[in-house]
């Protein structure tokens, strides 16, 4: 899956501030992303994202 820094990522679940939207800073074998909500920043490894991911939204 193709996933860059700067993408929007629209999540399966929600975050527990409600939120479905997370905004990624850095790519590799692990994620790190921002929720576009609260500001809360979490870094996953790569298998676990693409997972949870409903759709990506490009800049």
């Amino acid at each position: 899956m193709d996933i860059r820094v700067g993408d929007k990522l629209i999540l399966k679940k929600p975050h527990p501030c409600g939120s479905y939207s997370w905004q990624v800073l850095r790519t590799g074998a692990d994620i790190r992303m921002k929720c576009l909500t609260c500001g809360h920043e979490v870094m996953l490894a790569r298998s676990n994202v693409e997972k949870r991911i409903k759709s990506i939204e490009r800049e």
